[in-house]
C-alpha cells in the first residue's frame, strides 16, 4: 500500500484540521475538562475503560463544528462546552463499535478498546458512552438537544446497521453506500452545525443552513477518509488502514474502481469483498492509480462541498461563516496531500 511516506519530496505541507482548531484552544480546553469530569459519573468498575475513550488525542471535528457554527466572539459559551461534549461522546461510542466490526487494532496511535479490553466488553461500553450522552443532553432546560441528539444518534446506529448487513455479501449498491455515510457519519456534522447555531442565538434560516453545510462536510469527509484507507500514513492517521476491503466494506473508490476494471479483475474485486478471496488493499490501490480512480473521488468529493459553501454564502457578514467555511478548505488541501501520496 502506498503511504504518505512514499510521497514525493516537494509534496505540499499544508495545515490539518487539528491545526486549524489550534484557534479553538480555550474552547477545547473547557471541553477536554468537562469530559475529564464526566469520568466520575461512570460506575468505579468501568471509569479506567471509560477514561481510555475519552481522552484528548482525537480531533475533536464534531466539538470544533459545535463551536464554528455558534461562534459570536472569543467567549467560551457553557451551553456550547456540554452540547459539543454529548455530539464527541455519541462519536466515541460510534468508534468503539465500528472498531470492534472492522477488528482494527489501532486507534488514535494505540490499541481499541476492543483490543485493549475485549470487543464483548467493548460493546457494553460503547453501549454506555451513548448512554451518557444522552444523559448530558436532558440536563439543558428544553428538551430539543435531547430530542436531535436522540434522533441523530438512532440515524447513526441506522447507518451503522444497513452497512453491516450489506458487509462481505457485494451487494451494497452505491446509492445505498451514500446512504449509509449520510446517517453515519454526516449526521453528526449536520447536528453538531445545527445545534451549535441554535445555541449559539441566530435565527432559523442560518441555522439550517449551517446544518446543510455540515452535512455536506460530512459527507465530503467520509469520502475523503475512505480514500484514506488505501492512500494513507498509519503512522500518520493514527489508526489501521486497509480494513474496508479486509471486511468487505463497499466505499466509493472500490465502487469507482469496479467501474473501470476489466470483468475479470472485478470480479475477483467481488470476491475479495464477499471473503471468498484473500483481500490484497495493496494491488487495489495500485490499479487505483493507474486507472484515474483518485481524481473520480475527488470529484465527488468537490460536489458536496460545494453545495454546502452555497448555503452558508448568503450569510457571509455572520461570524461563524468564514470559520466554518474554512473547513472546505482544509479538506482539500488535505486531499493534496492524499494526491501526492497516491503519485
Amino acid at each position: 500500500m502506498s503511504t504518505a511516506a512514499d510521497a514525493a519530496p516537494d509534496a505540499p505541507t499544508v495545515p490539518d484540521f487539528a491545526t486549524v482548531f489550534a484557534r479553538l484552544k480555550p474552547h477545547v480546553r473547557a471541553l477536554d475538562a468537562f469530559l475529564a469530569a464526566q469520568i466520575e459519573a461512570f460506575d468505579p468498575e468501568v471509569r479506567d475503560m471509560a477514561d481510555y475513550c475519552i481522552d484528548t488525542s482525537g480531533k475533536r471535528i464534531r466539538p470544533a463544528l459545535v463551536f464554528l457554527s455558534g461562534w459570536r466572539d472569543e467567549q467560551v459559551s457553557d451551553d456550547l462546552v456540554r452540547v459539543a461534549a454529548v455530539v464527541e461522546l455519541v462519536h466515541l461510542a460510534t468508534l468503539v463499535h465500528d472498531d470492534i466490526m472492522d477488528e482494527a487494532a489501532i486507534r488514535r496511535g494505540r490499541d481499541t478498546a476492543a483490543r485493549a479490553f475485549g470487543p464483548e466488553a467493548a460493546v457494553l461500553l460503547g453501549d454506555a458512552l451513548f448512554s451518557h450522552a444522552l444523559h448530558l443532553a436532558a440536563q439543558f432546560p428544553t428538551t430539543e438537544v435531547c430530542l436531535l441528539v436522540s434522533a441523530a444518534t438512532r440515524r447513526v446506529c441506522s447507518g451503522e446497521i444497513i452497512q453491516t448487513m450489506r458487509q462481505g455479501t457485494g451487494s451494497l449498491t452505491r446509492e445505498q453506500y451514500f446512504r449509509v455515510i449520510d446517517l453515519k457519519t454526516a449526521e453528526l456534522f449536520r447536528v453538531s452545525c445545527l445545534l451549535g447555531s441554535r445555541l449559539g442565538g441566530y435565527e432559523d434560516s442560518f441555522v439550517e443552513a449551517a446544518a446543510s453545510y455540515g452535512r455536506q462536510l460530512g459527507i465530503a469527509y467520509q469520502i475523503y477518509d475512505d480514500l484514506t484507507d488505501f492512500f494513507g500514513d498509519e503512522h500518520r492517521i493514527g489508526k489501521t488502514l486497509g480494513t474496508d476491503l479486509i471486511s468487505g466494506k463497499w466505499t466509493l473508490p472500490l465502487f469507482e474502481l469496479s467501474d473501470v476494471l476489466p470483468n475479470a479483475e472485478r470480479q475477483q474485486l467481488v470476491a475479495e469483498l464477499k471473503g471468498q478471496a484473500d483481500p490484497e488493499p495493496a494491488r487495489w490501490a495500485r490499479r487505483m492509480r493507474e486507472l484515474g480512480v483518485f481524481d473520480r473521488v475527488e470529484a465527488a468529493i468537490e460536489a458536496h462541498l460545494q453545495p454546502g459553501e452555497t448555503a452558508l454564502r448568503q450569510w457571509g457578514d455572520l461570524p461563524p461563516v468564514g470559520r466554518l467555511s474554512s473547513l472546505a478548505g482544509v479538506l482539500r488541501a488535505q486531499l493534496e496531500v492524499l494526491r501526492a501520496a497516491a503519485r
